[in-house]
């Protein structure tokens, strides 16, 4: 099972991975913060608990900050190694003036879905500038990417998102809650709540699926100082083959995937794991290789962009650093 760190202990935790560095019979600390504890970064939790990244030399641990930007900028304060989220974080820091890169992928396509409350679903062949016109949507909060690909749609659809229709930014865990208690008539949202909300009648299989709409979408990347290439880069491509090897491995063997994500989330039900775990699969939401295609960043960064969260645009080769999935040791 991977390791956590409460977030009070950070700084301690810090100091000493420090000082533990400066043993050589030591294997490497890295600490890598992750937004939320979620199923979508379960390749990078199964390169924890099957090794991958012990016998590479280095001691991977996870903190997990749900403070908005926190994971960010617990790698641009040097309190961790490693954060995961998308690209666009990276492009964030490139305009105030802060170097990261992300240098491989874990999660490809937007894990979004589009539901609708019983009885509100769209008609049959119904355009869907027409269906969304009026309507309420749960979105999570604003800045999150299922808030921004919210936005990204309405205004693919032609629709003014002041005037045309309502954002309801909640808590991502509460939009289910939403659509049962009738506050909204669709909601954005991903497994295991699309099949507990059928489970409960709530609504019904996702009229709209992100993964088949967007194709490739460097949705949750890993992502490192831009001078942690530069002093390390042997730490960053032994980060880099564990995670590739945590991918592989969820493609190669999904049940004992599933053993593993129970571990990681002992409350969910086997139901709800395997269904997540097998949507994951069938949308080809993870990423098969660890790379991060151009049009994979040119999707996330027209979301962001649309959604007026990214002010101008960011060239890939600014923020991404494919090179540890070659073999290649260069500078960027």
């Amino acid at each position: 099972m991977a390791k956590y760190i409460p977030q009070l202990l950070l700084a301690a935790l810090f100091a000493a991975t420090c000082a533990g560095a400066a043993n050589a019979q030591t294997r490497k600390a890295l600490i890598v913060a992750e937004p939320q504890h979620g199923i979508g970064y379960l390749p990078l939790y199964i390169a924890i608990d099957n090794g991958y990244f012990a016998e590479q030399g280095i001691d991977v641990t996870i903190l997990t900050i749900e403070s908005g930007a926190g994971h960010t900028n617990a790698v641009l304060s040097g309190q961790a190694f490693a954060f995961i989220g998308g690209p666009e974080h990276d492009a964030f820091a490139k305009l105030k003036g802060a170097e990261l890169r992300s240098v491989v992928n874990v999660v490809d396509r937007g894990n979004v879905y589009f539901v609708a409350a019983k009885g509100k679903e769209p008609a049959p062949g119904q355009p869907m500038a027409d269906y969304f016109r009026g309507k309420t949507i749960a979105a999570g909060p604003f800045g999150g990417t299922p808030n921004s690909i919210t936005r990204y749609l309405l205004k693919k659809y032609g629709l003014d998102v002041a005037k045309d229709a309502t954002i309801l930014e909640t808590a991502s865990s509460a939009v289910v809650a939403t659509l049962k208690t009738g506050q909204a008539q669709i909601g954005n949202v991903n497994e295991p709540s699309i099949t507990r909300g059928e489970r409960e009648g709530i609504f019904g299989e996702p009229f709209l699926s992100i993964p088949g709409e967007f194709g490739p979408y460097a949705y949750s990347t890993l992502n490192v100082r831009l001078d942690s290439i530069q002093k390390g880069p042997d730490t960053v491509k032994k980060f880099v083959d564990g995670v590739v090897k945590g991918l592989a491995f969820v493609f190669a063997d999904p049940d004992a995937a599933i053993k593993i994500a129970k571990k990681e989330f002992p409350t969910m039900s086997d139901e709800d794991l395997s269904a997540t775990i097998h949507r994951s699969l069938k949308d080809s939401m993870w990423s098969h290789d660890g790379s991060i295609s151009r049009q994979a960043w040119n999707t996330a960064q027209s979301v962001v962009r649309e959604a007026g969260i990214l002010k101008q645009d960011v060239p890939y080769d600014d923020i991404i650093d494919m090179r540890f999935l070659k073999g290649k040791q260069s500078t960027n």
